[in-house]
């Protein structure tokens, strides 16, 4: 059974940092592409940063601002995420498949950036 559990979310001022962690399970980490989406109220549920197949990919909204990296001996993912601004609040998702980062979702963190 594939398990994503988040965590490191919470309260932060804008222009604060945040690490989001996600520890996986459940599936073949190395050949899996791993990564976050986000959900902001009211909004469709959008890809944040993504790696597959050795690449990263990241959304045009957090370029230079959002590091997302793995240890792949721990079957762990980060989200390293700095210059934090209003427009990021969202509830955060590990996710994770064999082809993309979708078809296995967490529970979710809540990110809350205030101005």
């Amino acid at each position: 059974e594939v398990q994503l559990v988040e965590s490191g979310g919470g309260l932060v001022q804008a222009g604060g940092s945040l690490l989001l962690s996600c520890a996986a399970s459940g599936f073949p980490f190395d050949d899996y592409a791993i990564g976050w989406v986000r959900q902001a109220p009211g909004k469709e549920r959008e890809g944040v940063s993504c790696i597959s197949d050795g690449y990263r990919y990241d959304a045009d909204s957090v370029k230079g601002r959002f590091t997302i990296s793995s240890d792949n001996a721990k079957n762990m993912v980060y989200l390293q995420m700095n210059s934090l601004k209003p427009e990021d609040t969202a509830v955060y998702y590990c996710a994770a498949g064999p082809t993309g980062c979708y078809g296995h979702w967490g529970q979710g963190t809540q990110v809350t950036v205030s101005s």
